[in-house]
């Protein structure tokens, strides 16, 4: 299950983040309409591409996951601000996929 789960995680944060970077229309239009500037659109495109990449990395799975979990708190704020409650929706979900997977991970973060 864990690497079923790192698995989809790595696919939504990968196929999430080239999005913004390749600057598909739905991305460039959703951040204008949240009147975010071009360059935050590429700094959250950068991050989740990372994210879908460190995720692999057995010493940074927990830490990432921490990451990811606060990055879905903003995406659903703004999900939340807009209105937009079927993206609230699926961001809840991407939230309780990565909480979980940190949650099991936490432990990594102490030092041993």
């Amino acid at each position: 299950m864990d690497n079923v789960q790192r698995i989809l995680i790595s696919l939504i944060f990968l196929a999430s983040g080239l999005a913004k970077l390749l600057a598909l229309e739905f991305e460039v239009e959703a951040f204008a309409r949240w009147q975010f500037p071009d360059g935050f659109r590429i700094f959250i495109g950068t991050l989740e591409v990372a994210a879908g990449i460190g995720i692999w990395v057995s010493k940074l799975k927990a830490l990432v996951s921490l990451c990811l979990v606060v990055l879905m708190l903003g995406a659903m704020m703004t999900h939340a601000r807009f209105g937009e409650w079927p993206m609230l929706l699926v961001a809840t979900f991407i939230l309780l996929l990565t909480g979980s997977y940190f949650w099991r991970h936490r432990r990594d973060l102490l030092p041993k």
